[in-house]
């Protein structure tokens, strides 16, 4: 697909980010978003079709709102730079999504902040069996395409319940379990490109099933 149009709409928003102006212009984002949710549904079932897992996600459900929640986040303006949509979102487990911005993409999967008792069971299978763990991230093609975790907010000291010395300390540590790729929207013009969307799924896979495999066992 090219994501002219979309890239297009998301720069005017950007220069007229208001409610005013996506009123304004409501019939050009219906275009942009039903174009891209028809490019949603065509790699739902592309990688459905290579995964026996995958939990049916088809693009209307897939796709976030374009709207920040101001909620939450008052300071932020009232709409994303952004198209982002989630794949094989199976509720509660670690879904592999893609964002498509302005001068940026992403493609990235795991678990961001999960709840205690989630973030618990990861640190519990890592306590198992982290040697599984380590040999994912240390393969030589993921940390090619995603290098390690991502950096975010980690425990100073161990985890309740485990030692300060654990073979595998400092990933327990972590409050983020998950990896990005981040790459130049122009990337996305190319012919190959959905053909690199379902790379990185794969290499992605058995470090989401991991993680998978310890929130539900």
């Amino acid at each position: 697909m090219n994501f002219k149009n979309q890239i297009e709409f998301l720069k005017e928003l950007q220069k007229n980010n208001s409610k005013e102006w996506m009123d304004a212009n409501r019939k050009w984002y219906k275009q942009v978003r039903d174009e891209y949710i028809f490019w949603l549904n065509s790699m739902n079932i592309r990688l459905s079709a290579i995964d026996d897992e995958y939990y049916d996600t088809p693009g209307k459900k897939g796709i976030n709102r374009i709207n920040n929640n101001l909620m939450f986040h008052p300071n932020k303006p009232v709409y994303k730079d952004h198209f982002g949509a989630g794949f094989d979102k199976k509720p509660k487990t670690a879904d592999f999504y893609f964002e498509l911005g302005i001068e940026r993409c992403i493609f990235a999967g795991g678990l961001w902040r999960p709840e205690s008792k989630v973030l618990r069971s990861v640190r519990d299978a890592i306590d198992y069996d982290g040697e599984d763990f380590v040999k994912i991230l240390n393969k030589k093609s993921f940390k090619t395409r995603f290098g390690g975790l991502f950096e975010d907010a980690k425990l100073t000291n161990a985890p309740k319940g485990f030692a300060k010395d654990h073979k595998y300390i400092e990933l327990l540590k972590n409050k983020t379990f998950a990896v990005f790729h981040e790459f130049d929207t122009k990337e996305t013009i190319k012919s190959n490109f959905d053909d690199e969307l379902v790379s990185a799924y794969k290499e992605m896979l058995p470090f989401r099933r991991y993680l998978n495999k310890a929130i539900t066992v």
